[in-house]
This record gives structure tokens, C-alpha cells and sequence, in this order.
């Protein structure tokens, strides 16, 4: 363990066990900023959110079933708010990532979260979707003999030059986050102004189905609850939709690394990361700092929670709201008629990403040419801001975990070098991926997308435990988790442990039935 310089005061395990690292050391909480320096972190994990429950799980389950289960998908943006203000919890009041606070509980964390980091978001998931639409604005549509939709012959290269840009655009900035910042907000910002002009334009048309929408939602989908359930519309597609509603799985742990390094709180205290190439290296502290629970100390704090939750709440929650109401109800307007009866054979658009084709066939049809071409550019910016937000935000936590468990005394491994040693290993592992797919191992874009957010939804069900006890019995009174957020937090514990719970076990049944399948073949 390492130890504190002479003059540095150490919290005590009374206030703030120190667990397995280095007690907190003492400092005073900063003054608050205004409100507008604030804004950005939570803009960057909405760019997070938008990639594929935005644009391609919660529309294609709208697809199948209208707005029965949009219900649902509220419920579990709700429940991503107050998850992420928890995780804000503990780097305000520490400097420290969320899962530097989980190490401290027990370095076994460590461990399981590199896994739970790295396995999911090696699927790239966002490039394979991002180049296929490429594809589509260059070169056009692929079509099989049969007349379904296929992915195009240049599609593995584009997604393959996709990762090596965001990879070159992270390495270039001399501050990751602030490249992050400029980028996302230019992206968010186009998606945005394009959704709402679409959405716009077709509520015109089809006010009946904003009506339908509101509706289903209030009453829970009455009289269905759930939507049917079918070979494509399976428990795991559920529960990676209701992950993917929001940031989802470990991108929304990044939060926290985002407010950190904006200087939110007691993470002012601690230094960025910047390029190894390009920026000055600022001097990083693995372990955190507390703050004396004087009257002033407290009342910073209070303002620094209540603009956090604020900023959040506009940045993350309003857009994320926003964005799914929008591209559901246009996925319902282009596949319902008024009487909500669906106009489409969704056995012709189930595989792949053929439902979005074929809602760039119904804009045309009701708008024109010019609605595919603004719906596909704003597919792409989607699919790349999360792609590129993912990169960022995997790297960091795999960087965090590595260097506050394993190299805290190391100066030559540092949070720069390890963060770009992540990012390019990433790339890698996703180039790999996507060459095996080229070579024999089929595996089109949606299935991508349902695999790395059904995984993502088991990890938040893990973690929003975690965080619970974390910040109900591991901090002061005085800013510790409330009792009626902690009831919201164990309610999306249970929530999504029901939905984990529900897919493991059809995914057990899955493999129960192959097995019997095979050795009954055998006989």
C-alpha cells in the first residue's frame, strides 16, 4: 500500500473505509461552477445511448409489436437516470472512478469488471452497423437471391476504416476528453435536428399515432403487458433493449470518468489523460481525496449534486426521451396503417438490418428520395458517435481498473500510455472479429447489436448492487444515498436481474434442446 506524503491528512475508516487501496486523503471540496461549464459529460453518454437502442432495437421491437413494450423502455431511461447520479455519487465525493470505488471493496471487482469491459465491446457491434449503411448511401442495397437483404461486398473493409478512424482521432486530440466532447457534440447535435425534422414532418401526416404511443404507454400496453414471443423476438433481445435504452452496461460506469475529468467536485483534484503523442501529461492521482463535513464544505457539495443532476437530467435523460419517442414513432408510422393493423410482412425485414431499409422505403414513399438519404446520414452519425463514445469509454475503464489495482506505483505504465495500449488492443480485437466474419463466421449487424447489449444487461444488473451498498453503508451520512433512491436503485437491481434471469434461462433452454436434438440424431 502506498503511502501519504507527510503533509497529506488521511480519512479514517470511520468516515470512509479505505478497503484495498490507499486511504482518501484530505482536501477541501472546490466551489461550484455555473451551470454552462458543467454541460458535457452527460451530452457524451448520450451519443453513447443513441447507437442501438435508439436506432435499431427499441424501432425494430416497435417494428414487431407497435408500442406495446414501450413502457418499458421509459421505465428503464427513469431507471439509467438515478443509476448514473449514483455512480456521479462517488467521484464527486472522491475524485475516484465508480469502479475504483468497487476495487476498494474487493480487488476480485477488478478482475470480473476487465472481463465484463472488454468481452462485451470487443463485438463491433456499431462499425459492422455503421458500414453497412455506408454501403447503402455508396453503393446501394445487397440482395440475395431470395430478395432479402445482405450485407454489402465492401462492408467489412468500411467498418474495419471506421474503427482506425475513431482510433486516429482519439490519439490526435492532446486531451481525450476534450476530443470527445467537440466530436460528440457535433454528432449529437446533427442527430437531433435531423430525428425531429423527420419526426416532425410524419406526425403531421399521422397524428393518430402519437396519440397511439402515449397511450400504450400510460396503460403499460394494455391489454398485452409484453410483446410476443417469437425466434427473433427473444428474452435476450428484451433485455438488451432495456439495457440499450440508455448508455447501457459499463459505458454508463464512464460517467464517471467523464466528470472527472470536466473537474466536477473532488475531481478537480485529479489530472486527465492525454495523448502520449500529442499532449503535455498532466500528473493523474489514483486514489481520491474527501473533504472536511464542515458547514461550507457541505453546501458546495449540495450545489455541485443539484447542478450534476441537472445537467444530467437535460443533457442525458431529455435527449435520450426525446430520440426514442421519435424513432419509435417513426418506425411505427412507416410500418402501421391508422388502424394499427402492420402493413409489412416482418418476415421479409427479419434478419439483419433489413427493417431499416425498409424504413427508408416507407420515407420515401410518404416524404421522398431526399428522407433516405437525411435517415441514412443520421444512421451513420448515430452508429459512429457510439462507436467512437465506446472506444473512448472501454478504454478508460479497462485503463482505471489496470492501473489503480496493478500499477499504481508504476510511473512507467501510465493512465495515458495504458488508456492507448486499451484503445488500439480494442481496435484489434474488433478488426479480428470482423475478418473472421469475412471469412466464413456469418454474423449479421442486428444480432451484433443484441449480443453486446443482452451481455450489458446482466453487467448492470451486477453493478447497480454494488453501487448500492457502496453508496448506502460505505459513505457519510451526510451524502450517502437517500432511502428513496436506494429503494429506485434496488428496484433496477431486481429489474434487470428479473430480465437476466428470464434470458439466461431461454438461452439454457436453447442449448437443453440442441443437445437432445443431437443425440437423438445420433440414435
Amino acid at each position: 500500500m502506498a503511502s501519504a506524503s507527510p503533509t497529506e491528512i488521511l480519512i479514517p475508516d470511520s468516515v470512509i473505509p479505505a478497503g484495498t487501496l490507499p486511504p482518501l486523503r484530505l482536501r477541501q471540496m472546490p466551489e461550484p461552477v455555473p451551470l454552462r461549464q458543467m454541460i458535457g459529460p452527460s451530452i457524451i453518454l448520450a451519443g453513447l445511448a443513441l447507437g442501438s437502442g435508439e436506432f435499431i432495437l427499441w424501432p425494430y421491437i416497435t417494428f414487431r409489436c407497435g408500442f406495446v413494450f414501450f413502457w418499458a423502455c421509459i421505465l428503464a431511461v427513469v431507471m439509467q437516470y438515478f443509476l448514473n447520479m449514483e455512480i456521479m455519487r462517488w467521484t464527486l465525493a472522491t475524485g475516484e472512478s465508480a469502479v475504483a470505488g468497487f476495487v476498494r471493496l474487493s480487488r476480485s471487482w477488478a478482475w470480473i469488471f476487465l472481463l465484463l469491459n472488454v468481452l462485451p465491446w470487443m463485438i463491433p457491434a456499431w462499425s459492422k452497423g455503421a458500414s453497412q449503411i455506408i454501403g447503402w448511401l455508396i453503393v446501394g442495397p445487397t440482395f440475395n437471391e431470395q430478395g432479402s437483404l445482405i450485407a454489402g461486398p465492401f462492408d467489412t473493409y468500411i467498418a474495419i476504416a471506421t474503427m482506425f478512424l475513431c482510433g486516429i482521432i482519439l490519439t490526435a486530440g492532446p486531451v481525450v476528453y476534450e476530443t470527445v466532447e467537440k466530436v460528440q457534440f457535433v454528432l449529437v447535435l446533427l442527430i437531433i435536428v435531423i430525428v425531429v425534422g423527420i419526426a416532425a414532418w410524419l406526425t403531421i401526416l399521422r397524428p393518430d399515432a402519437i396519440v397511439t404511443q402515449i397511450s400504450s404507454t400510460v396503460t403499460f400496453g394494455y391489454p398485452h403487458f409484453r410483446p410476443p414471443m417469437d425466434e427473433s423476438l427473444t428474452p435476450m433481445v428484451l433485455l438488451g433493449a432495456l439495457a440499450f435504452a440508455g448508455a447501457g452496461g459499463t459505458m454508463n460506469l464512464s460517467q464517471s470518468n467523464y466528470i472527472k475529468d470536466k473537474g466536477y467536485g473532488m475531481g478537480s483534484h485529479l489530472g486527465r489523460i492525454t495523448s502520449p503523442l500529442t499532449g503535455n501529461e498532466e500528473a493523474i492521482s489514483e486514489t481520491g481525496y474527501h473533504f472536511p463535513h464542515d458547514e461550507a464544505n457541505l453546501a458546495r457539495w449540495k450545489k455541485w449534486w443539484s447542478a450534476a443532476g441537472l445537467e444530467h437530467f437535460v443533457s442525458f435523460f431529455l435527449t435520450c426521451i426525446v430520440c426514442l419517442m421519435l424513432l419509435t414513432l417513426i418506425s411505427y408510422i412507416l410500418f402501421f396503417d391508422s388502424s394499427g393493423k402492420l402493413t409489412v410482412d416482418p418476415a421479409k425485414y427479419k434478419e439483419g438490418l433489413g427493417f431499416v431499409w425498409a424504413e427508408t422505403e416507407g420515407l420515401v414513399r410518404l416524404i421522398g428520395k431526399p428522407a433516405r438519404f437525411l435517415f441514412l446520414i443520421m444512421g451513420v452519425a448515430i452508429l459512429f458517435t457510439t462507436e467512437f463514445g465506446v472506444l473512448d469509454a472501454a478504454s478508460r475503464i479497462s485503463t482505471d481498473l489496470v492501473k489503480v489495482t496493478w500499477l499504481r506505483d508504476n510511473p512507467r505504465w501510465s493512465e495515458g500510455r495504458l488508456y492507448y495500449w486499451f484503445l488500439w488492443g480494442e481496435i484489434f480485437l474488433g478488426t479480428g472479429v470482423l475478418v473472421a466474419e469475412k471469412f466464413g463466421y456469418v454474423i449479421d449487424a442486428k444480432t451484433f447489436f443484441v449480443w453486446t447489449s443482452a451481455l450489458n444487461g446482466a453487467v448492470m444488473f451486477l453493478y447497480s448492487g454494488i453501487l448500492l451498498y457502496r453508496n448506502r453503508l460505505g459513505l457519510p451520512a451526510s451524502i450517502r444515498i437517500p432511502a428513496w433512491r436506494a429503494a429506485i436503485l434496488a428496484f433496477t437491481f431486481l429489474f434487470f436481474g428479473f430480465f437476466t434471469a428470464w434470458a439466461g434461462w431461454e438461452i439454457c433452454g436453447r442449448v437443453y434442446g440442441t443437445i437432445v436434438a443431437y443425440f437423438s440424431s445420433l440414435s
